[in-house]
């Protein structure tokens, strides 16, 4: 098979990892996909499929073990990951009939054939950054650099499956420090501290937001080692 033999694997121990393939560029640590230096655009579950499939190249993968890996607690079609697959596909340029980088192994799944490089940025030259959560009931989901959907549809960065909330709700945007809230067109509306949201508006540690009838909280965490002093 092409590509399984001129693979640089080194991976560091610590710190960032970039791969790269082709004129292509993936960054872990920002999830950001590269040509060439201009980012590409994919959804949040296709950027996570293919880094299953770039970190897990050295054998081809079944569509059971894909779904479990990117719907681990809930059922969905087969559709929802041929459809992903279709999605990154458009994206890298890569016909599905004669692949550089993903192929379809029939009847079992997808591999990821193309040579890859893998390169380590040790951890003390990656810059801090604020972590951002959204806590749902018992749940505390990680958000990412960028955009993050906030819905119902299996495809949603912070997946809430309750009555009232939309597939594609909202989305929390996390740009150079700046975390900004705007509603997509739901059928229940999304609230910012009680107001409607009707433009992009800015999120402070602790806002409530609501989405139809479900809540949930936006958190900046302290940073690590800032401990309140305690009063006697």
């Amino acid at each position: 098979m092409r590509g399984l033999n001129d693979r640089n694997t080194l991976r560091p121990a610590e710190g960032r990892v970039i791969y790269r393939f082709g004129e292509f560029t993936v960054d872990v640590r920002t999830r950001r996909l590269l040509r060439n230096e201009v980012e590409l655009h994919l959804s949040p579950k296709a950027f996570e499929l293919l880094l299953i499939l770039i970190e897990n190249r050295a054998q081809a993968l079944s569509k059971l073990e894909l779904q479990q890996k990117l719907w681990p607690s809930t059922y969905v079609l087969e559709t929802n990951l041929a459809g992903l697959v279709a999605e990154i596909r458009h994206v890298l340029g890569d016909p599905a009939d004669d692949p550089l980088y993903i192929r379809t192994m029939h009847r079992f799944g997808y591999w990821f054939v193309g040579v890859v490089s893998e390169q380590g940025v040790p951890a003390g030259a990656i810059p801090t950054h604020d972590r951002y959560w959204v806590l749902w009931d018992t749940r505390q989901i990680p958000l990412n650099p960028g955009d993050n959907i906030l819905g119902r549809a299996p495809d949603a960065s912070v997946w809430i499956d309750a009555p009232g909330v939309s597939r594609h709700h909202a989305r929390i945007s996390l740009e150079s420090g700046d975390a900004t809230l705007e509603d997509l067109g739901s059928k229940n509306g999304t609230y910012l501290g009680g107001q409607l949201v009707t433009a992009p508006s800015a999120l402070t540690d602790g806002d409530q937001i609501r989405l139809g009838s479900v809540v949930v909280t936006f958190r900046i965490p302290p940073p690590a080692g800032s401990t309140e002093t305690a009063r006697h």
